[in-house]
């Protein structure tokens, strides 16, 4: 039998011993005495062996599998790099952002042994397009110092900084093409401050087995966004304002009209989901390349449809509320 820590394709085993050690013991001096010097013990314990005829030795091949090798190859090696999630020093990180990798997904069902597959040229576009960021979180400080919380801390203050520079941004660049603020909104600040959420569902999806954390990052983060982000904001404008001794007040602007429409679509977002928990299909993600092409083109329409939508309303072409 081959080792436990190495590959072999087949193995080979005799089966002859089929009892504890004492009676295969007393089996085998019995075979090997010459036939005259048998006792009646040994003749008992020569008939009580498993035999088929005159075989009593069997030989069994164990045949390598090489869809289930691969499958095992895949699993060990996703599990040995989720043990390695630390890094220890910059210099890993700095050579990592500088590193062109092949994608996460499983599109590598193709390879033998387990091997890790090479970047496509998509890969090399997409690396060079988000080199500078790359480099830029590279600086935030190793897992490994202070228990990962200087790491969490520097993370989270990163992400606010560059989403409050994607907004500003944004907000000048509608502002010199003449477009109004709301359109901005939805269009520019909204796809540039989703697009680390949109990131992190995508890696969710495919690193976990349930769509709990993609789907969950989702809602999470517009919770966040409304409640937390709106809710403090408006909460501190109005405590100014009473202590100052005036009132607050916002212009509704078209958000009732935004807020409708996007609630509708929101129905229907969850209606495919629903629809999508058939056995047909399994599950909220994933299922047949069809079903997943159908359900992704709805849901990018309704987006588009959205941005299409509140835009001319915006503009008053459309009446609104």
């Amino acid at each position: 039998m081959a080792p436990d820590n190495k590959n072999k394709k087949d193995a080979f085993v005799f089966l002859n011993k089929f009892f504890d050690d004492e009676l295969a013991g007393l089996i085998q001096e019995a075979e090997n005495k010459p036939p005259e010097e048998l006792t009646e013990e040994d003749k008992m314990a020569l008939l009580g062996r498993p035999k088929n005829g005159d075989v009593v030795r069997a030989q069994l091949r164990i045949k390598e599998s090489k869809e289930f090798k691969n499958t095992v190859d895949k699993l060990v090696q996703r599990a040995n790099a989720s043990l390695v999630i630390g890094t220890s020093s910059w210099k890993e990180q700095f050579i990592e952002a500088l590193t062109v990798t092949a994608g996460d997904d499983d599109g590598d069902d193709g390879e033998e042994g387990g091997m890790a597959a090479s970047p496509s040229c998509f890969d090399y576009v997409m690396h060079f397009l988000t080199l500078f960021w790359k480099l830029l979180f590279a600086f935030i400080p190793p897992t490994d110092i202070a228990g990962g919380y200087l790491c969490f801390v520097v993370s989270i203050s990163c992400i606010g900084v560059v989403t409050a520079v994607i907004g500003d941004i944004a907000s000048y660049f509608g502002c010199t093409l003449g477009i109004k603020d709301a359109v901005t909104a939805i269009c520019f600040v909204a796809l540039g401050t989703s697009i680390p959420d949109t990131f992190a569902s995508k890696v969710a999806a495919i690193q976990d087995k349930y769509a709990d954390a993609s789907v969950g990052n989702v809602t999470g983060s517009n919770a966040v966004n409304v409640f937390l982000g709106i809710g403090v904001a408006w909460s501190l404008a109005a405590i100014v304002h009473e202590a100052r001794g005036t009132v607050y007040a916002v212009e509704p602007g078209t958000i009732a009209f935004s807020v409708t429409l996007f609630c509708s679509e929101a129905l229907i977002a969850i209606l495919i989901l629903m629809l999508r928990r058939s056995k047909s299909v399994g599950g909220e993600l994933g299922g047949p390349k069809r079903i997943k092409y159908v359900s992704s083109s709805i849901l990018f329409s309704l987006w588009v449809i959205y941005l299409l939508v509140s835009t001319l309303e915006a503009y008053g072409i459309i009446e609104g509320f």
